[in-house]
């Protein structure tokens, strides 16, 4: 069974694909700029979610049956990963859709 966590990690990731591939076509995922900008948000989700899940002294715990027990650096569990790829990911589509309205405005 798919943890629920992880189900809707994976389900935010699916619709932020469809969100930019089937309806706003904004491009963004060939810029190097969001690239970029994903290393930046990594390089502080890292330390910081590092921090807060630590499985010797953690400030967040997860259920063990919401999540699906696959950590990495730092006891991160991998679907924050993903959710903060689709949230980080949802606000920089938005952004730049309104931007191209604006302009066309």
């Amino acid at each position: 069974m798919v943890e629920e966590y992880s189900l809707a990690a994976m389900a935010a990731v699916v619709v932020v694909l469809l969100l930019e591939f089937c309806v706003l076509r904004t491009g963004l995922f060939s810029r190097p700029a969001y690239w970029i900008t994903m290393v930046i948000v990594l390089g502080f989700q890292v330390p910081v979610d590092g921090w807060l899940t630590k499985l010797d002294a953690p400030v967040v715990l997860y259920a063990d049956w919401a999540i699906s027990g696959v950590r990495v650096p730092w006891d991160i569990p991998v679907e924050d990963f993903l959710y903060g790829f689709a949230m980080v990911t949802a606000v920089l589509l938005l952004w730049e859709r309104g931007r191209v309205a604006r302009e066309q405005a």
